[in-house]
């Protein structure tokens, strides 16, 4: 089922590895390290007036290394580091879940419950809206709403997700040139 609202559009973002450093599956807040471009893409996209909204999937506590509470708490950090930049986050949504560790679910990504849901919570108008990450699992749904999937690749990308992403999405080198492609008026 596609979900299309009349709306404005946003910024569907990936956490670990597109706003910050991926370190596995990060539980101390202390760990939180934004990416050199996390900020400045988001600020721009704030002021742009595009809602910013995190999509992540967050195995690690179906897999039981860390709890909500410790994803709570990295949350909560990665918020205040963006703020003391002069940006935010608009909305987080995650998925706890592994098909491993208690079955398959609706919202582990490339799933789009968690975008559904967003959708429809924000008012969103998916066709319009862009999607970005540093996995193409974080980039497919974008072809589930008509919309632009953007990788940004990372140390951890695997070479297959850039190959795909190059035939039915876009790669650029940094989520700056990420907000360009976005809001090229910038």
């Amino acid at each position: 089922m596609t979900i299309l609202q009349t709306g404005r559009p946003a910024l569907f973002i990936d956490r670990d590895g597109t706003l910050i450093q991926d370190v596995g599956y990060i539980k101390d807040p202390n760990d939180v390290a934004l990416l050199p471009d996390a900020v400045n893409a988001i600020r721009l996209m704030n002021r742009a007036k595009w809602p910013v909204i995190v999509v992540t999937n967050q195995s690690g506590i179906a897999r039981g290394v860390c709890t909500e509470s410790d994803y709570a708490a990295v949350k909560t950090r990665l918020d205040e580091q963006l703020r003391d930049g002069g940006a935010h986050i608009d909305a987080h949504y995650y998925c706890p879940h592994h098909p491993e560790f208690g079955g398959d679910c609706s919202c582990r990504k490339p799933g789009t419950a968690l975008f559904d849901r967003a959708i429809t919570e924000h008012i969103i108008d998916a066709s319009r809206s862009v999607f970005v990450g540093d996995r193409w699992r974080d980039v497919a749904p974008a072809l589930h709403y008509a919309a632009l999937g953007i990788l940004v690749p990372g140390p951890n990308t695997p070479a297959e997700d850039i190959a795909v992403a190059r035939s039915k999405a876009e790669v650029v080198s940094t989520l700056t040139e990420a907000v360009h492609r976005i809001l090229p008026d910038l």
